[in-house]
This record gives C-alpha cells, sequence and structure tokens, in this order.
C-alpha cells in the first residue's frame, strides 16, 4: 500500500456507469496531494468470511450437544434453560436456534446422534453379531446411560419427550436388529435387544459397573444370540435386485 503523507488530503469520489439504462455508482478513495498528484491504494478490499464449512458446522453442533447433555444429566432436562447452555458452549440462542430449536430438540438430537453413530455407518460385511455388540457398546456407554437416566426421571413430567425418545431410540435399535435376523421377526428382535441390555444394563443404570469395553461388548452380544439359538456370524443377503 502506498502511503499518504500529512501534505495529501483524503478525498472520497463516486464512478457513475451505465449499464442497461441504469445509472450504477461506485465510490472509490482517493489520496490528492496539495500538488494535485494522485496516490491511489493498491490492497485489495478485505475478504469477508463466509459461512462455515461443512466439518466446521459439524464440530460446532457436537460440540453444543455435548455440553447440553453433561448439562443435563448433571442438572436435569427441567433444571437445565437454554441460557445455561448458550453460556456454557459459547454461542449465541440464534445459534442453538439454528442447529436445534428448544431444549426438547436439542435432547432429542442427542439421542438421534447416537443411533446415526451406531446404526447409520454399518460396514457391508457387518453381521447381526457386529451390529449386536456395536448396540452394546453405545447403550451402555456413559452418555447413552445418562440419557437413560434422565428420561426416567422426566418421563412423567415430559410425556410426549418420553414417547420420541422410545420411538428414535430403542425402537430404532429394535428395527435395525430385525432386518439382520435370518428372518424377520419382531418379537425376536425385542427379545434379543432386551438382552442385550439386561443385567448389566440395570447395573450401569444404579452405577455399580463402568462401561464396557469392544471386547466385552462383542462378548455380551455373543451370549444373546447363543441363548436365542440365533448364528453369531449371520450376514445380510447381498442384494439380488
Amino acid at each position: 500500500m502506498i502511503g499518504v503523507n500529512d501534505d495529501q488530503l483524503m478525498k472520497r469520489t463516486a464512478v457513475h456507469y451505465r449499464i442497461g439504462g441504469k445509472v450504477l455508482s461506485i465510490a472509490r478513495s482517493q489520496a490528492l496531494s496539495r500538488g494535485g498528484t494522485m496516490v491511489t491504494s493498491g490492497a485489495a478490499a478485505p475478504r469477508r468470511r463466509g459461512r462455515p464449512a461443512e466439518a466446521e458446522r459439524a464440530q460446532r453442533r457436537d460440540d453444543i450437544l455435548d455440553t447440553a447433555v453433561r448439562l443435563f444429566v448433571a442438572g436435569g432436562f427441567r433444571q437445565v434453560t437454554l441460557d445455561d447452555i448458550v453460556a456454557e458452549a459459547h454461542v449465541t440462542k440464534r445459534t442453538i436456534y439454528a442447529y436445534f430449536g428448544d431444549r426438547t430438540e436439542i435432547f432429542l438430537a442427542a439421542v438421534e446422534r447416537l443411533r446415526q453413530r451406531t446404526l447409520d455407518r454399518p460396514a457391508d460385511d457387518d453381521s447381526l453379531e457386529d451390529l449386536a455388540a456395536k448396540i452394546v457398546f453405545a447403550l451402555h456407554s456413559d452418555e447413552a446411560v445418562g440419557l437413560h437416566r434422565l428420561m426416567i426421571t422426566e418421563a412423567r413430567n415430559f410425556p410426549d419427550l418420553a414417547e420420541r425418545f422410545y420411538r428414535d431410540g430403542p425402537q430404532a435399535y429394535i428395527a435395525a436388529l430385525n432386518e439382520r435376523l435370518p428372518e424377520p421377526d419382531p418379537d425376536r428382535a425385542r427379545s434379543l435387544f432386551t438382552l442385550l441390555l439386561g443385567e448389566p444394563h440395570r447395573q450401569r443404570l444404579l452405577g455399580l459397573c463402568p462401561a464396557p469395553s469392544r471386547a466385552t461388548a462383542a462378548e455380551h452380544a455373543r451370549t444373546a444370540l447363543r441363548q436365542l439359538g440365533i448364528p453369531s456370524a449371520m450376514r445380510p443377503e447381498p442384494d439380488r435386485g
């Protein structure tokens, strides 16, 4: 950038162009010295920061959900306000509304995220045992157990929330298991899901044992399948369409 010294004056002018019968005005700045010599700036206009990239938006969404879940689990659904989440996550209410909406939608988004991480990224060769092990690992995790405890506490006060929690959570897992069975059988899928929670999940809810490792979750899944007489290595039939 060429500087302007004390003997120079800044003068703002406008250049007018006629395009298609319309006059457009484009403002520019000129530095005029008292001797009449013009000195202009060669610097480009500052670039405006665009909308966050998709990866950045996803990370911000996860950060907000992590904060909200932590607050909900520690303080309860009714006690945590939207202002609490805004302050703790260091965002604005406008951001919260843009990503989610109200507290109910934030809670359900956390349930949905857990389900998506468990069910929406299957490998092509995942067996029924693989899926069952993923469900055990996910639903016995600290996050899932915290959400489950919270929902049990708040179900009476928020029946609509409880209904959506069941639909977006347990019901979705049962449906996924049913699709992987050798032959679809909703009753058998529900029985399998019940075994995948079982007594270890009750102990987790009571805080009597830690979250399982991947290996422990896999063994739990194999045991549940064996109890129902389902082949543990059963894989989905290839699409012949």
